[in-house]
């Protein structure tokens, strides 16, 4: 699969360093255009039709990218984002299930985004109304990173498209292999190919607790805390799940708000 590229950034040499590294690396990536601005940018966008956009969003102000997805009218294209951004933008973009490489590009780094995005668009490929989900995705990255809120919803990437769910929605989280089982308080279940420490980065920790290596719980979803038979944790869907014997004192001093 050759997938048709335009790489938006205001930096000229960051444009070309990127441009070279995906003729380099990436033989799948055709780059048919680029531009400076956002203007430009979508007038591209509109006449070219690509497959997937390398998009910086920090051109130059933090909100022109995000704007510049806003105002195409033709929504049928993945993105890359390149960014500068780390710590709570990364937890964005995973909770997003955005594509993104970080400044300085790393040439591994990239060949697994490629990677990724190619998976993504023989996806798509065979859904196009996955689009407008993805779409909506992107909106939830723009308003959690522009307006530093935290958001309520996940995104997941799965075999025919992108699936959104509420935190508030699940019920437990448990480690398979590299792999995590989502839990959901209405007793069906999901498996993600993010890991649990990855759960753990964007969960909103006020609400969610590791109490174990494998296991991530709702914190409002605990019915009671049992310690005869070892450290158990009875959830109100009657399941029963363990809790670390190095993580019991400071689980106990959270669920008392202490």
């Amino acid at each position: 699969m050759i997938l048709r590229a335009l790489v938006i950034d205001d930096e000229e040499l960051a444009r070309k360093n990127l441009i070279m590294m995906l003729e380099t690396y990436c033989p799948e990536i055709d780059v048919i255009g680029e531009a400076e601005n956002r203007e430009d940018a979508k007038v591209l966008i509109e006449s070219t039709n690509p497959d997937v956009i390398f998009l910086d969003i920090r051109m130059p102000s933090g909100a022109e990218g995000f704007q510049l997805l806003e105002e195409v009218n033709q929504r049928n294209f993945l993105v890359v984002f390149v960014t500068a951004f780390k710590d709570y933008a990364i937890k964005a973009f995973q909770a997003n299930a955005a594509h993104y490489i970080l400044k300085p590009i790393d040439e591994e780094e990239l060949r697994v985004a490629v990677d990724k995005l190619l998976a993504t668009k023989e996806t798509f490929a065979q859904n196009p109304g996955n689009y407008d989900t993805y779409f909506t995705t992107l909106q939830n990255l723009a308003d959690r990173l522009l307006k530093n809120k935290e958001s309520s919803r996940i995104a997941i990437s799965h075999t025919k498209g992108v699936k959104i769910i509420e935190e508030s929605d699940i019920s437990y989280l448990e480690a398979s292999g590299n792999c995590t089982m989502l839990y959901f308080r209405d007793e069906t279940r999901y498996l993600d190919t993010r890991t649990l420490k990855v759960y753990e980065q964007i969960l909103n920790d006020s609400k969610f607790y590791r109490i174990h290596k494998s296991y991530i719980v709702n914190m409002s979803e605990i019915k009671e805390y049992l310690s005869e038979d070892g450290h158990i944790l009875v959830l109100k869907s009657g399941v029963q799940l363990p809790v670390a014997r190095n993580r019991v004192s400071h689980f106990l001093k959270t669920i008392k708000g202490n």
